[in-house]
C-alpha cells in the first residue's frame, strides 16, 4: 500500500486546499516494544498537525479509504473537521467502513464512486474484568454508539429517520453508493474508481486483527466479483537486542491499548 501524506492544491492565485488522505486503519501513534515511537498518518494528532500546518486555505478534502480503527481516534477527527470554518469534502476512495463513516459524516459534502461502499454500525468493543468493568465498557459503547448514530441523522437530513437508521446499524450494514446517496449519508455519486488499493488495505487490516476486516474483505470480493483471500502470512521482525537498563515497554502498550474500542 502506498505511503500517503497530506498536501496542498493550489486552486487559484493565493487560494489553496488542503487534501488530507485518511487510507488504512484509524489508529493512533504508539510505542513498539523497544520503546520508538511509530507515528501514525490516520492519527487524530497527525491531522490536527496538517490543518495547523496547512495556515490560511480555502477547504479541505478528507479521502477516505478506511475497514475503521479506533473509536476516539475517529472520533477526535470528526470534531477536528466540524470546528472548521472552511468547507470540508470528503470523498470515498474504496471504504468508509465503522468509524470511518462517521469521519466521513463530518463533511459538508460526501462524494462516493458508483462501485464504492459505506458500512455503518453500532460500536463494539470488549473487555477482561469482573462484572462491574464490563457495565462500565457497556455504557461508554452505547454513549459511542448514539453520538455516532447522532453524526449519520445531522448529516442526512430529513432524509432519515432514527427508526430507521436503528436497524442498519444493529445488522451492521454494508452500503452501495446508490443506497448511501437515498438515506442521505452521501450527497454525489461519481464514476467508478479502481479498488486495488482497497484490496490491500483489507489485507493489511486483515494481518493487525482488525474485528471487521474478514467482513469487510468478503465484501470487497463482491465488489471486485472474486473470492476473497486469505491475509499473506506476515513474517515477525528479528528481534532487536534489548539493553537491559532500558525500561521494558511491554507494560505500557499492555496499559494504553487495554480496553481501546473500535467502531
Amino acid at each position: 500500500m502506498k505511503s500517503r501524506n497530506y498536501n496542498i492544491k493550489q486552486i487559484a492565485d493565493n487560494q489553496s486546499v488542503l487534501q488530507i488522505y485518511l487510507y488504512g486503519e484509524i489508529e493512533p501513534s504508539y510505542l513498539n516494544i523497544w520503546g520508538d515511537l511509530v507515528e501514525s498518518k490516520t492519527s487524530a494528532e497527525y491531522i490536527r498537525k496538517a490543518i495547523e500546518k496547512a495556515g490560511e486555505i480555502e477547504g479541505i478534502e478528507i479521502y477516505i479509504n478506511s475497514v475503521g480503527g479506533f473509536v476516539d481516534e475517529g472520533v477526535t477527527i470528526y470534531n477536528l473537521l466540524k470546528r472548521q470554518s472552511v468547507p470540508v469534502t470528503a470523498y470515498i476512495d474504496g471504504m468508509a467502513c465503522s468509524i470511518a463513516s462517521v469521519v466521513a459524516m463530518a463533511a459538508d459534502k460526501i462524494v462516493m464512486p458508483s462501485n464504492t461502499t459505506m458500512m455503518i454500525h453500532h460500536a463494539i468493543g470488549g473487555c477482561y474484568g469482573n462484572a462491574k468493568e464490563h457495565r462500565k465498557v457497556a455504557a461508554q459503547l452505547d454513549k459511542i454508539s448514539e453520538a455516532s448514530t447522532n453524526s449519520y441523522l445531522v448529516h442526512a437530513g430529513e432524509k432519515l429517520t432514527r427508526e430507521k437508521l436503528e436497524p442498519l446499524l444493529d445488522a451492521e450494514t454494508f452500503l452501495t453508493a446508490q443506497e448511501a446517496f437515498d438515506l442521505g449519508l452521501c450527497d454525489e455519486i461519481v464514476d467508478p474508481v479502481d479498488l486495488t488499493e482497497s484490496k490491500e488495505i483489507v489485507n493489511d487490516a486483515q494481518q493487525k486483527k482488525n474485528p471487521k476486516a474478514k467482513q469487510a474483505a468478503a465484501e470487497l470480493a463482491k465488489m471486485l466479483g472474486t473470492k476473497p483471500e486469505p491475509p499473506e502470512p506476515q513474517t515477525p521482525p528479528e528481534p532487536k537486542p534489548k539493553n537491559p537498563e532500558e525500561k521494558d515497554s511491554f507494560g505500557f502498550i499492555e496499559e494504553y491499548f487495554k480496553n481501546k474500542n473500535y467502531l
